[in-house]
């Protein structure tokens, strides 16, 4: 009866994926993909409908132990990347399980991976193995800084904020260089590898032919540096660590108000008029010195401390309120609580609750919209091996 039912259970978790309502419903992923950003890619996947395999090593994926904070035991830097997949752990090195691996990945869509390079040929788990058994098969290769002369180098997002710039232009000019407060180009290659694998499915969709996506950190550095990594290649300027000083705009960053700091983020020379209006300085925005963008850089030491003089008679709230008005662009300083909840004052939903009960946990949810096809959550961050009966009933493989 116990087996009978537990057949039922997974037959009924099996018809449930194929009914998912998102835009890549029926696509099949096997995520060989550890930390953040080819997780982070396949969770992406995942919340669009596809049906994710993240297959582990049998101590699971590292990012389990990236600890405190918790929930329930559960590191959430696990759980940030996670949700919307099943979980299998493999030992490819037992003839048994590596064959388990090959009838995932036979019966997948997609193949998502960032092993160090050459580590997976041994397997017959790279692209070339892959691919002659599997034409059509797009084959996702995450790596730090590329596959070329780079290919040793370990990719800890880390390493490539300090390798690719960013943490040169990070802080105070005064001071030494910072990292971003989160794995800012984990995340951008997370979404780079999404992109790609959209566009190769779309190719597929018209050739029938599969094919071997390479995404790497540093390149998806240099490519989110946007104007800073143009600065150099374009305008053969390196730019320089400049605070929260924005190198082309101003005012563009925080100004000192009456209790703190507020943000305000200048565009354009219409939003600099209504700036001046709200301040009660109507004759600045006619002043050949600040009329024009450029000319508010050159002078912007002596704006800089006409601005602060007006902004200092009230507080960073009472501003906020009455630039917002005048649609000038501006925000609070706020912590990442405060974040959270001007999002769900502003109807943006953040937080989604992955997965039903006893096992239902909160995490911020995907960032696109779609009209007729919506993202949905219905997997938490899964249990290391949570997955296994599921995934041999689904393959039709059975277990020992």
């Amino acid at each position: 009866m116990q087996a009978g039912a537990e057949r039922l259970r997974i037959q009924a978790a099996s018809d449930a994926d194929a009914a998912r309502p998102g835009p890549l419903a029926g696509i099949v992923v096997a995520d060989l993909s550890r930390l953040i950003a080819g997780p982070y890619c396949t969770m992406l996947l995942g919340d669009m409908g596809a049906t994710v395999i993240k297959i582990e090593g049998p101590d699971g994926d590292d990012a389990r132990n990236f600890a405190p904070p918790y929930r329930d035991g559960e590191a959430t830097f696990f759980l940030s990347v996670n949700r919307n997949k099943r979980s299998i752990a493999l030992d490819f090195s037992k003839a048994g399980d590596l064959e388990l691996a090959h009838a995932i990945i036979r019966r997948s869509d997609v193949v998502v991976e960032n092993f160090r390079i050459g580590s997976l040929e041994r397997f017959g788990l790279d692209y070339d193995s892959i691919s002659a058994e599997c034409p059509d098969v797009i084959y996702a290769s995450i790596t730090g800084f590329g596959s070329k002369e780079g290919a040793d180098l370990p990719g800890y997002d880390i390493l490539v904020q300090a390798a690719s710039g960013l943490m040169d232009l990070t802080g105070s000019p005064a001071g030494g260089p910072f990292r971003a407060g989160f794995s800012t180009f984990d995340v951008v290659t997370g979404m780079h590898t999404c992109m790609g694998i959209l566009a190769a499915l779309h190719h597929r969709s018209r050739t029938g032919e599969g094919q071997l996506v390479e995404v790497n950190l540093l390149s998806s550095a240099l490519s989110g540096l946007v104007n800073q990594s143009a600065a150099y290649v374009t305008g053969d300027v390196v730019p320089k660590r400049a605070g929260n000083e924005h190198p082309s705009l101003f005012p563009y960053g925080p100004v000192r108000t009456a209790d703190g700091e507020l943000v305000i983020a200048v565009g354009n020379d219409t939003q600099f008029a209504r700036l001046c209006e709200v301040l009660e300085l109507p004759s600045l925005a006619a002043d050949p010195r600040f009329a024009t963008t450029s000319n508010r850089n050159v002078n912007r030491v002596v704006l800089g401390e006409l601005l602060r003089a007006s902004l200092v008679r009230r507080t960073s709230a009472e501003w906020f309120e009455l630039l917002s008005r005048r649609h000038v662009p501006c925000a609070p300083i706020q912590t990442v609580k405060d974040g959270v909840e001007l999002a769900e004052r502003l109807g943006l939903v953040p937080t989604v609750w992955s997965g039903e009960p006893p096992r239902s946990i909160p995490t911020v949810r995907h960032p696109a919209d779609f009209s007729r096809t919506p993202v949905d959550y219905p997997l938490p961050p899964p249990l290391l091996n949570g997955d296994e009966a599921f995934i041999r009933q689904w393959l039709g493989v059975l277990g020992d």
